[in-house]
């Protein structure tokens, strides 16, 4: 179970924390990450980080988003920087987990605005 916090409405050039905290995981947490949709829009990929560490981002985000886990609170981060109205979309983690095969599991959303 994924419980995603820390969305909401705010200017542009502001800054939000997303945070998404997995519980009751069974097997291991391998990479984890944020992925976003806005309306008419597919989802993509915001940022992942791996289990050791590594980390990818959308060329859209990069150098104003920062994604950080917690391995021992099974927790993933995205703090968001010069936030722009482009950016408004509902964000999604996503924690890759290994048991008996790969899965995919995903939060619930959570709403990102950016007024202009």
């Amino acid at each position: 179970q994924l419980q995603a916090s820390g969305g909401g409405l705010v200017q542009a050039g502001g800054s939000l924390r997303l945070s998404c905290a997995a519980s009751r995981i069974i097997g291991t947490i391998n990479a984890m990450g944020w992925y976003r949709q806005a309306p008419g829009k597919q989802r993509e990929l915001v940022a992942t980080i791996s289990s050791g560490g590594s980390t990818k981002y959308a060329d859209s985000v990069k150098g104003r988003f920062t994604i950080s886990r917690d391995n021992a609170k099974n927790t993933v981060s995205l703090q968001m920087n010069s936030l722009k109205p482009e950016d408004t979309a509902v964000y999604y983690c996503r924690v890759d987990t290994y048991y008996v095969k790969i899965n995919q599991n995903w939060g619930q959303g959570t709403q990102v605005t950016v007024s202009s």
